[in-house]
């Protein structure tokens, strides 16, 4: 079987979530989990100020996109390619291009390809940064963003400290 890459699909704008749930709903309705992987609409945290007021929201990184992950053969193209919403793929005319790693990892798609042996309490030490040789308790772990926070003694007291998975090792 071929391997599955993540594609951009152009979609028109503002229909961003309805193309997602309507591909996931195919992807359902015809069992399709093992080729369409996974769709994504990427989203970033803001803060905005309205009337004086620091409200923190969610926008698209990409409108106008969504990202999908998929084995790319004739069918799962069709299937996209005629979602209502979807206007294409990206890539030199009817031809869609998938990402590089690095791009991935620009947009912040984690990649099923890496496998953590970290867990809430766990004791670990900083092996990189500013915080090298700093020995801390694991407090929670975000695998979508690669970071896990950590709680630290600095000046007596407990702080956290968000910081990579390759940047700790295990005790």
């Amino acid at each position: 079987m071929a391997e599955a890459n993540w594609y951009v699909v152009h979609t028109y704008s503002g229909y961003e979530n309805k193309v997602k749930a309507d591909l996931e709903k195919t992807i359902e309705n015809r069992k399709l989990q093992d080729v369409i992987l996974e769709v994504e609409v990427p989203l970033q945290d803001v803060v905005e100020i309205k009337n004086g007021v620091r409200k923190a929201t969610q926008k698209k990184m990409f409108p106008g996109y969504v990202l999908v992950n998929m084995v790319m053969n004739d069918d799962t193209w069709y299937i996209v390619r005629n979602t209502r919403g979807v206007t294409g793929f990206v890539g030199p005319g009817s031809k869609p291009v998938p990402l590089t790693e690095e791009e991935i990892k620009h947009v912040g798609i984690r990649d099923g390809g890496v496998v953590i042996d970290f867990a809430v309490g766990d004791s670990v030490i900083v092996v990189s940064g500013v915080w090298e040789g700093t020995i801390g308790a694991i407090k929670a772990i975000n695998e979508n963003k690669q970071t896990l926070t950590l709680s630290v003694d600095m000046f007596g007291r407990e702080t956290p400290v968000e910081l990579e998975f390759s940047s700790v090792r295990r005790m």
